[in-house]
Formats: C-alpha cells, structure tokens, sequence
C-alpha cells in the first residue's frame, strides 16, 4: 500500500462517517455604523491616495487642476459629461478601445459602486458610469468620483449594496507592491495615482 493509497482511505473513511449537522453562523456580529468621510479620507490618505473634498459642480474644476496641461481622459459611457473639464479630450470606452489606447490616455474618470469608511476601499461594479475594470488599471492615472451616499461604514454593509455576480475591483489606493527586496513600489499592477473626489 502506498502513501497515497493510506490517505485516500482515510478519507473515503472520513466521509463515509456520520458528519455532523452543519451549524448555522450567525451573521449579526457586526452592525451597521455611523458613517465618518472623515475616516474614509483618512484612510485613503493612509494608503497614499489623493482626497479632494469638493462640490459636484466643481468636481470639472478639480479634474481640470489636476490635468493642468489638458490631456486625454478616458471615461466610461455613463460618466457624467459636466464632470469634465473643456482643457481635456475624452475617450469614450464602449468595450471598442484597444489597451494600448487606454494605456497612453493622461487619466481614467469614473464613478464608483460603494466606498468602505474603515478600510479606505472604494469598490467599482462594471456600471456605466465605471467601466470596464481594465479602464481603472491601464493609465497611470485614476481619478474617482465617490457620493456621501455611497460611503458606508464597514465591510458586510458594502456588501449588502453590492451585486456578487458583477465584476467587482476593489481599491484601496494606488497600485503597490512590496515583494522586491521589501521596497514600496507604485504602478506595478495598476495606476500610480488615485486621486478621490468626495462629493458631499
């Protein structure tokens, strides 16, 4: 007999017994909580995110200082267009733009799905007004726009909002990594820069 012979009878045999009857988990443990911006700009903060607290109708103004040169901007189909400034070109992705055109664009604008206060995590669900998820990690710059009412306090309340079968990309500041040599290194797998612009 050989190991894996051994080990497969165990199994079988461990199977073939009377399991016990599952438990039921409660899912009460954690409760809803107040909502604090201030924390979810903090954290973002935290993770090396840029957090610009303004009024919708200066959401335009903001992108437009943070593109100081103009540029090109790629946006999802459902993106507001009052969002963006006249200073920049916009790139409508409808599912046609090609990664090499997505990769050169000076920034990606979109909306998000919901935004998590205690872990600083803004999470896009593939909506029209965010796009397809290779949009937010192509350029080197991304720019999200999140409402008050879509920040919520923790993690089982972002869930609840969320649709499991959509795309989901969850973000919690720019793309790093610290595997090499345990440096910090930006834009590995995704932007350099995330900007978040917090609407009241």
């Amino acid at each position: 007999m050989t190991s894996r012979d051994l080990v497969l009878g165990r199994l079988r045999a461990a199977l073939a017994a009377d399991a016990a009857a599952p438990v039921d988990v409660p899912r009460d443990y954690r409760q809803a909580a107040p909502v604090d911006l201030d924390q979810l700009a903090q954290r973002l903060t935290d993770y090396r995110a840029h957090v610009h607290r303004v009024a919708e109708v200066a959401v335009a103004d903001t992108i437009a200082d943070l593109l100081p040169d103009g540029g090109t901007v790629v946006v999802p189909p459902g993106l507001p267009r009052a969002w963006l400034p006249p200073t920049v070109t916009a790139l409508t992705d409808d599912g046609g733009l090609d990664h090499a055109r997505i990769g050169a664009a000076d920034a990606v604008v979109t909306a998000a799905a919901v935004a998590i206060a205690q872990t600083g995590t803004v999470v896009l669900d593939a909506s029209p007004d965010q796009g397809r998820r290779v949009l937010s990690l192509l350029p080197d710059r991304h720019v999200c726009v999140v409402r008050a009412g879509q920040v919520v306090a923790t993690v089982p309340e972002a869930l609840a909002r969320l649709t499991p079968h959509r795309p989901l990309t969850w973000i919690s500041g720019p793309s790093a990594t610290s595997d090499i040599e345990l440096i910090r290194v930006e834009g590995v797998h995704g932007p350099r820069q995330l900007h978040v612009i917090l609407l009241p």
